[in-house]
């Protein structure tokens, strides 16, 4: 069987660049090298691809970056041409594709512009196409289609930078739905801009660091209860791994207690009822297919103490190192790190 030359891009111009490079690391080391030869695309946090050859630990390590380990390349846009091409000082070299992996979170990776270049070349995707990736990384449209769909959202309020109001409007939604509240920007992953909101003199700050990541923001009423996750395989039939639980301590899951866990657990499976768990990957499976996913992504959601399911987000391209949760939640139902690579990566080279 002839191998598979498999693109994978990491880093990016994203505040969550040093996330993608511990995902990247992973999935490289847990990859199949009898089946696929890595072909590894970094991009800088400026923005600027390059073709990496280099030792794997300097991606991990974010040593990666180097004259003597990059070259400066370019994805080939002409259709079916399914061509890296290096930039190389005595001129243009060509790296064939069979298939790209977009190992990037967050900004221009995992909101669907990537996607839409490596779709726009002919060269098969791994993962969510342009649409849903667009979708699922705007939080007010993600969650207007999973209500469509029958999984109840928080109540919520999008403002704009420039509307001279916005402080207003949001003081007066805040106080007609009562505090705490979340503030978000509208399109960032990793919890970078979010904050929980207990009193209304909070509010403008918390306006503004949200407005330093995105011109849009949102603010959702709080959820009592927990979150739970469930990670979803597949296009038409679907797979989908144990449900978990994160248990906090305190505060909220942030970008900290995200990439840490301090002072917060993750339990997997989480501890509920069986019958409660087929409900909460029903409503992923059904949020999944409402936002257009395909390939793999990680839906997110909140169980009240009334047993109520309430769509949080989905993230596209979620964690993929041996301790995020997306892996731990198919290795909990029996499908390994590598296993689990493998088959994502099929559902696009379709062997």
């Amino acid at each position: 069987m002839r191998k598979i030359n498999l693109a994978i891009f990491f880093g990016g111009h994203s505040s969550e660049y040093e996330v993608s490079l511990a995902s990247a690391y992973a999935v490289v080391s847990n990859l199949d090298k009898e089946r696929y030869v890595p072909v590894l695309v970094g991009i800088s946090a400026d923005g600027q691809w390059h073709y990496f050859h280099g030792d794997l630990d300097k991606v991990r390590d974010n040593a990666w970056l180097n004259e003597k380990d990059c070259v400066p390349a370019a994805l080939c846009p002409n259709y079916g041409s399914r061509k890296l091409l290096l930039l190389k000082q005595e001129g243009v070299t060509e790296l064939p594709i069979d298939a790209a992996f977009p190992v990037l979170h967050g900004k221009f990776g995992e909101d669907g512009t990537l996607q839409g270049m490596i779709e726009m070349a002919g060269i098969p995707l791994v993962g969510c196409d342009v649409l849903s990736s667009a979708l699922c990384m705007d939080k007010d449209r993600a969650h207007k289609l999973a209500a469509v769909a029958g999984v109840l959202a928080p109540r919520a309020l999008v403002l704009e930078r420039e509307d001279g109001r916005y402080l207003e409007r949001m003081t007066a939604f805040v106080e007609e739905i009562g505090l705490p509240v979340f503030v978000k920007p509208l399109k960032a992953g990793s919890s970078f801009g979010v904050s929980k909101v207990s009193g209304l003199d909070d509010l403008e700050a918390a306006a503004k660091l949200a407005f330093t990541y995105d011109s849009q923001m949102i603010v959702e009423e709080t959820i009592e209860g927990f979150e739970v996750g469930c990670a979803v395989l597949g296009t038409g039939a679907l797979t989908v791994g144990e449900v978990d639980e994160i248990e906090l301590s305190g505060g909220f899951f942030d970008y900290t207690e995200k990439y840490t866990l301090k002072t917060s657990k993750i339990h997997v499976p989480a501890r509920i009822s069986q019958e409660k768990a087929k409900e909460i990957k029903d409503a992923a499976k059904a949020v999944y297919k409402a936002l257009g996913c395909s390939g793999f992504a990680r839906v997110d959601l909140f169980l009240t103490p009334d047993g109520e399911i309430v769509f949080n987000e989905v993230n596209t391209i979620p964690g993929f190192t041996e301790h995020s949760r997306y892996p731990g939640m198919m290795e909990a139902a029996g499908i390994p790190f590598g296993e689990l690579l493998t088959r994502i990566i099929e559902q696009a080279v379709g062997q």
